[in-house]
């Protein structure tokens, strides 16, 4: 995949992370699910997500998009 593509591609994934953290859908649901609002479930799965998609970002490389780590690494 090339630098333009995976860059396209991690701006895509977070735009969704951020649009989707709020889950407008779900004001003035009552909803229980074991004991919880379906809203605070959303929130648990959602940072559950987040957090998977945080650490693909760190693995893959796309933690060092604009930064020289060379550089950093030289001091």
């Amino acid at each position: 995949m090339t630098r333009t593509r995976s860059d396209l591609l991690w701006v895509l994934v977070f735009a969704v992370l951020v649009a989707f953290a709020i889950p407008w859908f779900l004001w003035g649901d009552a909803t229980v699910v074991a004991g919880l609002p379906l809203w605070l479930w959303w929130h648990v799965g959602w940072m559950v997500l987040a957090t998977v998609a945080f650490y693909a970002f760190t693995r893959t490389g796309g933690w060092d998009r604009g930064v020289d780590a060379e550089v950093i690494r030289r001091g």
